[in-house]
């Protein structure tokens, strides 16, 4: 297990809640709605972006499998077609339709209640965008053994499940829908593109996951052993990994912030996980010419933990006609998270800046 991190101005209540077994969801959600408001008051320019003239909101559950000894505010769950509660979020702009919408993949071990609720989603939908967001199956709020991805393609169909029923509200049919996807959501942005590859109106891929840093992948014949313990313990957490904090963020205060994503997962990979990730990603690496939609693929030059060479072989071989890609000079992994200041702001300047250009206002 992940060594606990003690927090400050935590008492012992809470903290015996945060050092829990948190494997599954029941456990990481008492953490979370303990923590939540802790968390929003931490000092990082993502958690400073204004809510006013925002409206969000949980979704409801559409069909209800709960304890009555639970808490209500477990209520902000559906079910999916595999009997699965998914957490999902959306931000939508209170005075005016928006733009267009954005539907967010997060990142491996993360969750769309931390860095992506406090700054991603509120600066997307501040500047007139609809976002959605949604834990995978095994992700943050949602159901499943934590962090554990028996098969990339079955989580690639829940997001997609996820988001088409979103798409076929009569409020958002008519504008365009965007995909955003952070590292590895940037691999499971691509899979449903591959997927549905008429569904999406572009794509903004940040620091995507088509192939794993070196550094992080295991010598081959580690990889070997790795294989074979997989097919009788897939789910134990035996993959030998660098601190990922480490090697993400470059700028070292904002790196000690991220214990306060108490509900992101921090332990070794899991065996069937790890293998699901460097098979998808290989997966990827050659389909990269299948690629046609609209993108914008951002990635920092230093990057060690996904390698933006391959994001730059995505850009030359996509076969999209509308493309472009942009490496920042000195900047790691985490463009929006781990930065400085100034670069995160760029970054996001970016990004709008590319949504604005490729989003018409069409009326709701």
């Amino acid at each position: 297990m992940a060594k606990a991190v003690r927090l400050k101005g935590v008492d012992e209540e809470l903290q015996k809640i945060l050092d829990a077994n948190m494997d599954e969801a029941p456990a990481r959600r008492r953490a979370w709605e303990a923590f939540k408001n802790i968390q929003l008051g931490i000092d990082h320019i993502l958690f400073k972006t204004p809510t006013d003239g925002l409206k969000m909101q949980e979704v409801k559950a559409l069909d209800l499998h709960f304890s009555s000894s639970l808490p209500l505010w477990y209520l902000s769950y559906e079910v999916n077609s595999r009997g699965l509660q998914i957490f999902s979020k959306r931000w939508l702009p209170d005075t005016s339709c928006p733009k267009a919408m954005v539907f967010v993949c997060h990142g491996y071990g993360d969750t769309c209640t931390f860095f992506i609720e406090a700054g991603i989603a509120r600066k997307l939908a501040s500047w007139g965008y609809g976002v959605f967001a949604m834990d995978y199956p095994g992700f943050g709020l949602s159901e499943g053994l934590h962090c554990y991805i028996p098969s990339f393609d079955t989580l690639v169909d829940d997001v997609i499940e996820q988001y088409s029923k979103v798409k076929e509200n009569p409020d958002f049919q008519t504008l365009p829908s965007f995909l955003f996807g952070e590292s590895m959501g940037g691999a499971v942005a691509l899979k449903m593109h591959l997927k549905q590859p008429n569904a999406w109106s572009g794509a903004c891929l940040v620091a995507p996951m088509c192939k794993i840093g070196d550094d992080l992948v295991p010598p081959w014949i580690v990889k070997q052993i790795l294989i074979g313990v997989a097919n009788i313990l897939p789910k134990q957490k035996l993959v030998p990994q660098k601190d990922l904090a480490e090697a993400a963020f470059s700028d070292i205060k904002k790196r000690e912030l991220t214990a306060y994503n108490v509900i992101a997962y921090k332990d070794k990979p899991r065996l069937r996980t790890a293998l699901e990730l460097l098979r998808t990603t290989d997966e990827i690496e050659q389909n990269l010419e299948k690629v046609s939609l609209p993108i914008l693929i951002l990635h920092g030059e230093n990057d060690v933990v996904t390698d933006p060479s391959v994001s730059k072989a995505l850009y030359e071989k996509a076969s999209s006609s509308d493309k472009q890609i942009i490496i920042y000079k000195d900047a790691g992994h985490s463009l929006l998270e781990g930065e400085p200041d100034d670069m995160i702001l760029r970054v996001f300047s970016d990004i709008i800046s590319w949504l604005d250009e490729h989003s018409n206002n069409t009326s709701c």
